[in-house]
């Protein structure tokens, strides 16, 4: 029997929640895969936006970069115009960082979207494949109570075995579920330093660039 056929029989002989545990292992992994895309393009678009912008804030160009957030879907390009905008109205350097930092909120839902629904769909697994077990161990008992002596240990051996696939199915599909969510909200955590560490450079690009006033420091009476 090769290792098709085992899957199968273990697949087959699990009872009918097998099946939705198994509609719910494939809704994560095509949630998984989409935000595996979504955010592997979402960091190489926002380096090379972020590489242009800095190139037109060290020309100077504040108008360029302004015009690119009002007409650009890249988040660190709106961010960035977002701090220049402020710019153009106030030269304080909290403001500025306050309008870059609003801009981070703003693309913060976009990256974290149905990536939580992973951590749900692994705890329904998780629980369907018990819910499995215990109605599959209730079958069992009482079909075993209507046997004959000699038949119930066999029955009772063979009966707890298959309703126990359905537990063993649920965890194999929780872990790859919840290994996939830490994996994805590492991502997207890598992705929002990288918002911040930008909204410092811009902020420091302007101060070299003599467009802000140097920090004052408090002094002691």
């Amino acid at each position: 029997m090769n290792s098709y056929d085992i899957v199968i029989r273990f697949f087959q002989s699990g009872g009918p929640f097998m099946y939705p545990i198994a509609l719910v292992l494939v809704i994560g992994l095509a949630i998984a895969v989409e935000r595996w895309l979504v955010l592997s393009t979402a960091r190489s678009r926002n380096r090379k936006a972020f590489d242009q912008a800095m190139g037109q804030l060290r020309k100077k160009d504040y108008k360029a970069v302004v015009d690119a957030g009002a007409s650009s879907s890249v988040p660190i390009t709106r961010i960035v115009s977002a701090g220049i905008a402020r710019y153009a109205g106030s030269r304080r350097r909290e403001d500025i960082e306050s309008a870059m930092e609003e801009g981070v909120m703003e693309a913060l839902p976009r990256l974290e979207k149905r990536t939580q629904y992973l951590a749900t769909l692994a705890n329904v697994a998780t629980l369907l494949g018990l819910l499995g077990t215990i109605i599959g161990l209730i079958a069992a008992f009482t079909a075993v109570a209507n046997a004959e002596a000699t038949e119930k240990a066999s029955m009772l051996s063979s009966s707890i075995s298959v309703a126990m696939n359905t537990t063993a199915f649920g965890l194999i599909s929780a872990i790859p579920l919840l290994l996939l969510h830490a994996v994805l909200q590492t991502k997207t955590t890598e992705i929002v330093d990288s918002f911040e560490m930008a909204s410092v450079k811009v902020v420091n690009t302007l101060a070299d660039a003599g467009a802000l006033p140097a920090r004052t420091r408090a002094v002691d009476d």
